[in-house]
């Protein structure tokens, strides 16, 4: 994980392993992530705008440390004007698939993604259990997922802090399956009366992700980077990741620090030796209330 110009351009989930993209110039590469293994970089320099539908920021702009966006205000809007989100493409040939995705007790998202992409999306989220729920044309897809949100009761978003506030107080595998087949249950008592008909209704199959995303395990984590600074380190062993997030072991014990890695988009970073098992960015306290700014 070297400079040279090369910045972190996010974690993605193709498969069941997270990968760090990196992006200079036109060049793209991957680092293929796994658990029990060495991470360690330090920040250079200032953040940049990580631009928008993979074009570079034409201003090179600069970017605040906290922002999970990493865009500049303009680019951010470019990107959000493309996605499947701003119902900007009603004639997408492609065909789409409506989810219900669970995250812990009472955090609950119905959503939709690209059948293509499988369950990437699931786990760019870090869901940690859900169900399929039907298949069609995007508009029949979406207008399913509004109906859904509204019956259930369910938001259309959810924080990412309130996902990693219950990982580590997960209830077992067979409270985690009955509670998404209750779910997929009550979605379905509305289908034949509000469910677009050009949706074809899939079976309830609960897939659980706990052991894709080495959670679990015990106590979760207590404090998270709040924000890289210049020369500021990261260091550790990964011992899990859950969408955005990854876990590291740090400071030569059992405590773990979550790193939020749509924090780094736009920094350049230098590697640092794997042993370094230091953070030495500013921390926030996510187990009892607190700041920490400095080594841990």
């Amino acid at each position: 994980m070297s400079g040279g110009g090369w910045r972190c351009d996010g974690v993605r989930w193709p498969g069941e392993a997270p990968e760090l993209g990196w992006r200079r110039g036109r060049e793209r590469r991957v680092s293929v992530l796994a658990y029990g293994g060495g991470l360690g970089f330090r920040a250079v320099g200032e953040r940049r705008c990580a631009g928008a539908r993979g074009n570079e920021c034409p201003l090179g702009a600069v970017v605040a440390g906290r922002s999970t966006g990493g865009r500049c205000a303009e680019c951010a809007r470019l990107d959000r004007a493309h996605s499947v989100a701003a119902d900007t493409m009603p004639d997408d040939p492609r065909t789409y698939r409506v989810y219900l995705a669970w995250f812990g007790p009472g955090l609950v998202k119905v959503g939709i993604t690209g059948e293509e992409r499988g369950a990437a999306r699931l786990r760019e989220q870090g869901a940690v259990a859900f169900s399929w729920l039907g298949r069609g044309p995007l508009m029949a897809a979406r207008r399913t997922e509004e109906v859904l949100r509204a019956a259930l009761g369910v938001p259309d978003r959810i924080p990412y802090a309130r996902k990693r506030a219950v990982r580590g107080q997960l209830p077992g595998a067979e409270e985690r399956a009955g509670a998404v087949a209750e779910l997929y249950a009550r979605a379905f008592g509305l289908q034949g009366r509000d469910w677009p008909e050009s949706l074809e209704p899939l079976p309830l199959e609960v897939v659980d992700q706990v052991e894709v995303f080495g959670i679990g395990r015990g106590d979760g984590p207590l404090r998270a980077v709040r924000e890289l600074v210049d020369g500021g380190v990261v260091a550790g062993r990964l011992v899990a990741a859950a969408g955005p997030d990854l876990h590291l072991a740090v400071g030569g014990g059992d405590a773990v620090v979550v790193l939020d890695t749509r924090l780094l988009t736009g920094w350049e970073l230098s590697g640092v030796p794997d042993a370094a098992a230091i953070v030495s960015v500013p921390l926030v306290d996510i187990g009892g209330g607190g700041v920490q700014g400095g080594l841990f």
